[in-house]
């Protein structure tokens, strides 16, 4: 019956993906597409509206990203499910979209035979990973252990400056560079660099390990 379909909201900024993935979907007899969006807030807007079971959105659109817009969806509609479908293999993209809320993360490589499954098991409250996504972020925890089972040595934790210390707030919020260069009234630039010494005063090699270190070393606290 219709009323048992699954309702899906879609959005990319690229018109003709859009229209390729809903003609996809809209052949799956259990799901019903109910909105398209181009934009970040209008995928918020049409969520608020719609109240789809799924969402299925693109990291980087206009107006305001995919994660944001995720964050915000996650905050006002905690049922709905979210599920990022990205041509973005960046693990900084992937870990803000996890902190958002996405319940899934996979890229634009997928088989478009695929995506109606990936939307069933989303609803289902199965996680999803590309592969090589999950593959960056094991090696992320990988590292972290093997950090945590080095001997103890008497340097003590880098100290970072107060702005530092901001920058690495926002980023535990999943904030990009663009995000957080707006919320400090800094340039985007300046941003990049703050990053980039928070990661070579740490010793690590992304914003996930930055983050993940903070909060285990008391640093900053991720609620």
């Amino acid at each position: 019956m219709a009323d048992e379909r699954l309702r899906v909201l879609i959005a990319d900024d690229h018109q003709l993906f859009r229209r390729g993935l809903r003609m996809v979907l809209d052949d799956e007899p259990d799901i019903e597409v109910v909105a398209e969006a181009g934009d970040g807030q209008q995928t918020v807007d049409l969520a608020r509206e719609h109240a789809p079971d799924v969402v299925v959105l693109d990291v980087r659109m206009p107006v305001i990203s995919g994660i944001e817009a995720a964050r915000e969806i996650r905050a006002e509609q905690p049922g709905t499910r979210i599920l990022v479908l990205t041509i973005s293999d960046d693990e900084d993209d992937l870990y803000e979209a996890i902190k958002a809320g996405a319940n899934g993360y996979l890229l634009k490589e997928i088989s478009i035979d695929e995506i109606g499954g990936a939307v069933r098991q989303i609803h289902a409250g199965q996680s999803l990973l590309s592969p090589s996504m999950a593959t960056k972020l094991l090696d992320e925890f990988t590292a972290l252990v093997r950090k945590d089972e080095e001997p103890e040595d008497q340097v003590p934790t880098p100290k970072l400056t107060p702005r530092e210390m901001e920058v690495l707030e926002h980023i535990a919020k999943g904030m990009n560079n663009r995000d957080i260069a707006e919320a400090l009234f800094i340039s985007e630039n300046t941003v990049k660099n703050h990053v980039r010494n928070i990661l070579e005063k740490l010793h690590l090699r992304s914003r996930m390990e930055a983050v993940i270190y903070a909060v285990r070393e008391n640093l900053l606290e991720i609620k």
